[in-house]
């Protein structure tokens, strides 16, 4: 018997609440779409592509099918990319520059793009099982973007705003994908940088799966999976401001202050990069694990040594302790060490916008 169900990655139930504070702390296809963006019988237009012939072939049968659907009483209007002669739009996300930069054999091959959605990841899982596994959904604004514990996550234009599909048959390592995702997100940055001769971008990961440059969020990344049929449906998605000023900063913005070159990042470019990234770093996690990972995440994410201050009640008493973050646990919560040399893992306690101010902690035996 087969069934399902559905749970955000890296997120678990709380075993009691505490206090904790920190001592460091290019072109494309114009299409016709709603006026409202908040209108709940909206319509939005998908364009479907794919990088080779067979994989058209699926997007024909997609669109004949009329099986893609969202369950918000959006209404879905599927063209092919391959028969569109809508008028060019420059602003709106280069479908044949990003798949003429793709290099993978499996991701970001088959490609969902709309200049306006509600969600992305509303896209991809809720339609999981009608599309093949790597594909990617792209929008330019979305509306109702996700983010952790049902977070909005504001998406102006000039976001990277996308979301993919990809399955995993063990469920012990399912909520380390996130990291995997956040660590190829930073690694395609860099690789962009590299190609196109710039100084390094170093945006760093905030545990479990913030982005940030210069002390301030420029991404954020969202996994959920379903179980079915012996197999976890894994829906990723992914916020990078590339060009968007606001609600905080961008990598574009980062570069202008630099005054070092006239380049501005694309977000075809880093898509491209992106997957190129996943698709390795995905199938050393698979075959070896994610400690063939883990100096390189190490190296990337900001908590190494951090000193945290965590206070618990005991017997209606407020006991203090500190603990320095050591890494992760082979289930993916922070290992820190008390100054009583005690092991322990820090969990979020599933109430705090911040992580940080809100983990429990479970002393390792």
């Amino acid at each position: 018997m087969s069934y399902a169900f559905t749970r955000s990655l890296g997120f678990f139930s709380t075993l009691k609440k505490v206090i904790l504070s920190t001592k460091k702390t290019n072109s494309s296809l114009s299409l016709p779409v709603a006026a409202s963006a908040m209108d709940g019988n909206s319509s939005c237009a998908l364009v479907l592509c794919g990088k080779s012939s067979a994989e058209n072939e699926t997007a024909k049968t997609l669109k004949n099918s009329d099986a893609l659907k969202l369950t918000d009483n959006t209404e879905l209007s599927i063209l092919l990319h391959s028969e569109s002669a809508e008028p060019i739009k420059e602003d709106a996300f280069g479908v044949d520059s990003f798949m003429s930069s793709l290099s993978t054999n499996r991701f970001g091959r088959f490609l969902l793009w709309s200049p306006r959605l509600p969600s992305t990841h509303d896209v991809v899982s809720q339609n999981f099982c009608e599309l093949p596994i790597g594909a990617v959904c792209v929008a330019d604004v979305q509306y109702k973007g996700r983010g952790r514990s049902k977070n909005v996550w504001e998406s102006p234009k000039g976001c990277l705003l996308f979301s993919f599909t990809l399955q995993m048959e063990d469920g012990r390592v399912v909520p380390l994908i996130q990291y995997v995702v956040s660590l190829a997100v930073t690694e395609a940055i860099k690789d962009v940088c590299d190609k196109n001769g710039l100084p390094y971008v170093d945006v760093k990961i905030k545990w479990p799966n913030d982005l940030y440059l210069n002390g301030l969020k420029v991404g954020g990344i969202l996994c959920t999976s379903t179980f079915k049929s012996k197999q976890f449906n894994v829906s990723a998605g992914i916020g990078l401001n590339v060009d968007n000023e606001k609600p905080t900063t961008c990598l574009n913005t980062f570069l202008r202050e630099l005054s070092v070159t006239t380049y501005q990042f694309r977000r075809e470019d880093i898509l491209a990069a992106f997957f190129d990234k996943f698709e390795k770093f995905y199938e050393l996690f698979i075959n070896q694990g994610f400690q063939s990972l883990e100096e390189l995440y190490y190296q990337t994410w900001l908590h190494s040594g951090q000193r945290v201050i965590v206070q618990e009640m005991n017997d209606d008493q407020v006991v203090e302790n500190v603990v320095t973050v050591q890494g992760l646990t082979s289930s993916g919560y922070l290992l820190a060490i008390g100054d009583d040399n005690q092991m322990c893992e820090l969990h979020p306690d599933g109430n705090s916008f911040d992580f940080f101010k809100g983990l429990v902690r479970r002393k390792l035996d």
